[in-house]
């Protein structure tokens, strides 16, 4: 029993020092200012009038409070296991109902210090991504609607809704490409470590010779402008296109242009959408697209304004895998930015991919990324 409270004394005094970590970079003092001016403009005269900026004025609030919120549940329950530990004398179970609750306690305590790694401008917007087939043929375009299927998972199990705005498939199987919308908190915050090439390697079985097969898959995640970020881009900068939408639709996709293309000409850069039967939503989404792909170029690109892109960052997606998934002649999944890996492929392509997620954030705070 002794050693058993030992072993306790020792993980929450580790929890108490993450904690103090977690303290240092939350500014709590910053947060209780900003949350006091954005309650305070809450109560001005007018403020429901424009609904949407009101409704993320409301959102940020809400953020803001549940993170100091959270912060203190968390420091309060530390505090209780400590007085727990002097209660438990001889008594079983009010052992066990500390050790559940230190489980518990370790993954809440994770979970919220990955959430603080957050704090970029767009990490809680909702998120667009999109997926391409790169080399490997019938290969590559199964091993994209595998990785849809993945994200899927992985996004339902966040509790995200996905919208699918572009979908293009392949003759034979799988998929040539697939842009989505994830609409959740800190949607792009979490997806946008999942940005670069993906390598598949296994027995192919569209090969008939039963050989091992390389193919490859492009992740690409944007993140959605809210009213407040949105940017103007030069109507003179756009070239646009209508045509016919394809796949099944009856009688509509046969006779209506609805799809639109959209060109922007400085930078090369293409997004088109089908999805909906209304040209002028398709349009609005479309746009909202171009928008979301010029602000992750804008960052990634280290440029003050959208008027800086030039053509030759239209590709700068591609170039080395982040992380290759082995299903023969054994069973691995290594993010090479990080060195995470897992053996169990099953659960990495059912979406639990939380670990590497995890530990991209992590060393990407700290600078220690193999990129």
């Amino acid at each position: 029993m002794l050693l058993e409270i030992e072993k306790i004394q020792a993980r929450l005094k580790e929890m108490e020092e993450v904690l103090s970590e977690i303290r240092g970079s939350l500014d709590k003092e910053g947060l209780k200012r900003k949350l006091s001016e954005l309650e305070h403009k809450m109560q001005e005269p007018g403020f429901w009038d424009n609904s949407q900026k009101a409704l993320e004025v409301t959102q940020e609030a809400k953020r803001i409070k549940d993170k100091l919120d959270g912060y203190s549940s968390l420091k309060t329950r530390v505090e209780d296991c400590q007085i727990l530990i002097e209660l438990i004398e001889d008594d079983d179970n009010t052992l066990l109902e500390l050790k559940n609750e230190l489980s518990s306690l370790d993954k809440d305590i994770e979970s919220f210090r990955i959430e603080n790694l957050l704090s970029g401008e767009y990490d809680k917007n909702n998120a667009i991504l999109t997926l391409h087939a790169g080399v490997g043929g019938t290969d590559a375009q199964d091993w994209t609607e595998m990785l849809l299927r993945l994200y899927t998972r992985y996004c339902e199990r966040k509790g995200y809704s996905l919208e699918t705005l572009e979908l293009l498939t392949a003759d034979e199987a799988g998929i040539k490409g697939v842009t989505i919308r994830v609409k959740g908190e800190y949607a792009y915050g979490y997806l946008k470590c999942e940005k670069g090439i993906h390598r598949l390697v296994r027995i192919s079985p569209f090969n008939a010779n039963g050989k091992r097969q390389t193919s490859f898959a492009s992740v690409e995640v944007m993140p959605e402008l809210t009213e407040s970020q949105d940017i103007e881009i030069n109507p003179s900068d756009l070239k646009i296109d209508t045509f016919r939408a394809g796949g099944a639709g009856g009688q509509h996709v046969n006779k209506t242009e609805s799809a639109i293309r959209i060109t922007h000409l400085p930078t090369g850069i293409v997004v088109q959408c089908q999805s909906e039967r209304s040209q002028f939503n398709n349009k609005d989404t479309a746009m909202s697209m171009l928008k979301a792909k010029l602000t992750e170029l804008k960052e990634r690109a280290h440029k003050e304004k959208i008027e800086d892109l030039a053509g030759d960052l239209k590709d700068m997606g591609w170039g080395s895998q982040i992380r290759s998934y082995v299903f023969h002649p054994y069973t691995l999944v290594k993010d090479h930015r990080t060195g995470a890996e897992s053996g169990n492929v099953d659960a990495v392509m059912n979406g639990e991919i939380d670990n590497f997620i995890s530990e991209y954030l992590k060393q990407n705070s700290k600078g220690t990324l193999q990129e």
